[in-house]
């Protein structure tokens, strides 16, 4: 089973070093779409942040582990423009 099908709307996003990230919403365009009211912060706020699928080292459970440490895989990221 490939990573995309394996990752479902609600798993948690965490970095390799088991910090969350963030709450899927769903896989679009080879991305992972984070939740609004648990992506960004600040005047990140509000708006959909997306994660490269290229990221992800491995699901467990219902967690999605980054290959990347939180604070490096924050970096990047993608925002959507606010709704």
């Amino acid at each position: 089973m490939s990573a995309s099908t394996a990752i479902r709307e609600h798993m948690e996003v965490i970095g390799a070093d088991g910090v969350h990230i963030g709450t899927v919403d769903k896989v679009e365009d080879g991305r992972i779409k984070l939740t609004k009211r648990d992506s960004g912060e600040g005047s990140h706020r509000g708006h959909h942040h997306y994660i490269s699928m290229a990221l992800v080292a491995e699901t467990e459970g219902n967690k999605v582990r980054l290959s990347a440490n939180a604070d490096v895989a924050v970096t990047f990221e993608e925002e959507s423009k606010p709704d």
